[in-house]
């Protein structure tokens, strides 16, 4: 039924653009506030739909403009929303966002309904799990729901890609295990890996003998780093001038998921994702930024992957 069924957040994300990021107890002035479709899971599912993959959301929202915000975003991108649940009662989840003129950002999430997505909400999407190809999740709901959707993922024989952002200290075996690929940036590879020092391959290493099949390492603007079962691979990245990094890695994430489920190897997906995440930097916000596959065609060109 779906390429990708993205289990996970969504939020308001409400951007303001300063000069400089405030420091503590300082106060500096931003733009006009903008507010945008957000959440990691929301963005997945997003950057998924637009580049053309048959997309499903599991989310929670409340009822109120927010959630009405959210799920108009969705069904432009292309996305079904017919899983999401609208809790009348609950506040829409928010994120408070600040960019400086480099396009690096600071986020801070007020969860709302993204709290209230459980594991019965996972046992009654069962179906819909099973008929997907790939399942991504994240870590912006509760953590009882993400091991929830990943063991009915594995039940079903359903892939799962684990990007598991905001980073915990830890992740337990279980979850790994069922990772395929854990996606992680240089600072959740690090913390996770429990290696502070060393090489992306040398993280991507140790998270797998943790348990992970497979581990993507994002790298910004340097690419991606790729370890399955025929070694490492190394993803150059597409050179673009960054006007808002806010949700890159989503952008990333929802491409490689996309590309899995049509049946292309790991690396093959992680070089598709490589130039997604960049075309969505060339853009102010998270998923107005996400392009489609016209988009991409005006990107350069990366090098092809080097052969086994």
């Amino acid at each position: 039924m779906y390429d990708v069924l993205v289990v996970g957040s969504a939020n308001a994300d409400l951007t303001v653009r300063v000069a400089r990021r405030p420091g503590a107890g300082e106060t500096v002035l931003g733009t006009d506030l903008v507010e945008t479709a957000g959440g990691k899971g929301a963005n997945q599912a997003a950057a998924a739909a637009r580049i053309g993959g048959r997309t499903a959301l599991l989310a929670r929202v409340g009822g109120d403009a927010y959630g009405a915000l959210l799920l108009a975003a969705q069904r432009a991108a292309g996305t079904d929303v017919t899983p999401v649940i609208v809790d009348e009662g609950a506040r829409t989840g928010t994120a408070m966002i600040i960019v400086d003129p480099d396009g690096d950002n600071s986020i801070v999430v007020s969860p709302g309904a993204n709290a209230a997505l459980t594991p019965h909400d996972v046992t009654a999407a069962r179906d819909v799990i099973a008929a997907s190809s790939v399942v991504s999740l994240q870590l912006e709901v509760p953590m009882e729901t993400v091991r929830a959707a990943a063991a009915t993922a594995e039940a079903a024989g359903t892939r799962v890609v684990l990007n598991p952002s905001p980073a915990p200290d830890t992740l337990d075996r279980e979850l790994l295990a069922v990772a395929d690929p854990l996606v992680v940036n240089e600072h959740e590879a690090r913390q996770l890996s429990g290696r502070t020092d060393g090489r992306p391959a040398d993280w991507a290493f140790a998270l797998r003998e943790q348990g992970a099949r497979s581990v993507v390492v994002t790298l910004g603007g340097d690419g991606a780093l790729v370890l399955d079962a025929s070694g490492t691979v190394e993803i150059p990245g597409v050179r673009v001038k960054a006007v808002d990094t806010t949700g890159a890695g989503d952008a990333f994430t929802g491409a490689l998921a996309t590309r899995l489920a049509a049946g292309a190897t790991l690396p093959e997906a992680a070089r598709f994702a490589v130039r997604v995440g960049a075309a969505a930097v060339t853009k102010p916000g998270a998923q107005p930024s996400y392009p489609t596959a016209d988009d991409l065609a005006e990107l350069p060109e990366t090098p092809e992957l080097p052969e086994n």
